[in-house]
């Protein structure tokens, strides 16, 4: 169970990383098409309330039920990791013409070569994980 607590420690570092990038890239296009963001709370009334930026709290909140399970006092259950790497996997598709998550991240990586990057990260950190 050490070794999935571990392959959990890594994929969420990933995920962070690629949750990093994608909110810069965001912030860019938003600051370039509607208006400048003021402040840092202003940028999260948006990231909370706007629907421009739903498709992120997709991945906010897997990133969350990972932290959920790490901090979790119980020991993992048995396919746990599987399923919680099963799942960023299905989620991290790219859908070109696509609707939700996978079509906005198809958007990003388009628009911004450093979302092409950290998805080519992300996808080294998915191929250590099997």
């Amino acid at each position: 169970m050490e070794k999935d607590r571990g392959r959990l420690k890594n994929l969420r570092n990933g995920l962070l990383t690629l949750h990093t990038s994608l909110l810069r890239s965001e912030q860019q296009d938003y600051e370039l098409t509607v208006e400048r963001v003021n402040s840092a709370g202003h940028w999260l009334h948006l990231l909370i309330e706007d629907p421009r930026f739903a498709w992120l709290r997709e991945l906010s909140a897997l990133i969350v039920r990972i932290d959920e399970v790490l901090d979790a006092k119980e020991p993992l259950e048995s396919g746990e990791a599987d399923a919680l790497v099963k799942e960023t996997r299905l989620l991290l598709r790219p859908v070109g013409g696509g609707r939700g998550f996978g079509g906005r991240y198809y958007e990003a990586m388009q628009r911004d070569p450093d979302a092409i990057l950290a998805h080519a990260e992300m996808n080294k950190v998915l191929a250590q994980l099997d």
